[in-house]
Parts: structure tokens; C-alpha cells; sequence
């Protein structure tokens, strides 16, 4: 049985993401999606709205699972006792970290191999960062985020510029 896990931080989760996640699950028997918990970074969205709209969007992929981590994705992958490491690409830029990345888990966890999977070129531009960077100026997110996500996304940007108003 091959089980993956995908780390990330989901904040929040995007066509590319999704594309990453749907292509990965035709691949192996269980995908566990591992929303990070990064002390080191101040989300837009709690770890509980992050795996939460990551349910909302995978409900329809049987053989994924959505589960909230902290600390290393090698020792997430070992807890899952997962043998395989699914991680995005979308330019040359990513592959040098991932590479690097990648290597550096092999030597702390031999028995995890990564994963790289291309971003369909549709999605090859696309961020978290950029989502939340065009909602926070009012602009269209429908073409970057699913559906159920767009609402969720405007509330939230309402809701921090009200906070940073104050």
C-alpha cells in the first residue's frame, strides 16, 4: 500500500493545490493532507479554517484525509507512517528549494521518497500569496480559489482590514 502525505500551508488552499491534491490521489492508495501549523508564520486563516475548508473542498476524493500537523513534514510522514512525500512545483525557482529540501528528508528519514508532481500550467502562476493579496484589494478570487473557499476568503480580508482599521 503506498500512503503520501502532501504538507502545506493551505492559507488557504487553491486551484493549485487542488489539482496537486486530485492528481496525487489517482496515485497512491491514501493521501493525508498535513495542513502545517508554522509557529514562524502568521496565517490569514486558523489551522481549523484551513483544514476545515480543505474537507469542504476534498469531500468528494475517497481516499484522502485532511489532518493538521506542527513541526517537520519528515516526521509527519513517519508518524503517518507514510513512505512517500507529495510536494508542488511550479517554476524552476521551487525545484532548487525542493530539491534541497528533499534530500535533506532522505537523510533524516531514508524510507520516505519525495514526489514531485508539475502544476498544470493553467494554475503554474498561482499562490496562496496572490489569492490573498487580490482579496485584500477587492479583486475577483473565483478563478484561483473553489468555490466554497471565495466567501470564506472575503470574510476573513473584511474582517483583518476592520481589525487594522482600529
Amino acid at each position: 500500500m503506498i500512503r503520501a502525505i502532501y504538507p502545506g500551508s493551505f492559507d488557504p488552499v487553491t486551484f493549485g493545490h487542488m489539482d496537486i491534491i486530485q492528481r496525487s490521489a489517482k496515485l497512491v492508495d491514501e493521501l493525508i493532507v498535513g495542513v502545517l501549523n508554522n509557529r514562524a508564520k502568521s496565517p490569514s486563516f486558523t489551522i481549523e479554517e484551513r483544514v476545515e475548508m480543505l474537507r469542504e473542498v476534498t469531500s468528494g476524493i475517497p481516499n484522502v484525509e485532511i489532518t493538521a500537523f506542527q513541526g517537520l513534514s519528515v516526521d509527519f510522514a513517519r508518524d503517518c507512517k507514510a513512505n512517500v512525500m507529495v510536494r508542488g512545483l511550479r517554476a524552476v525557482t521551487d525545484f532548487d528549494y525542493e530539491l534541497q529540501l528533499a534530500q535533506t528528508n532522505k537523510i533524516m528519514c531514508p524510507q520516505v521518497d519525495t514526489m514531485f508532481l508539475t502544476t498544470s500550467l493553467e494554475y503554474a502562476y498561482l499562490s496562496s500569496t496572490t489569492v490573498r493579496e487580490v482579496a485584500a484589494y477587492g479583486g475577483d478570487i473565483t478563478r484561483f480559489v473553489p468555490s466554497v473557499v471565495v466567501e470564506k476568503v472575503k470574510t476573513k480580508m473584511r474582517k483583518l482590514e476592520k481589525e487594522n482599521a482600529i
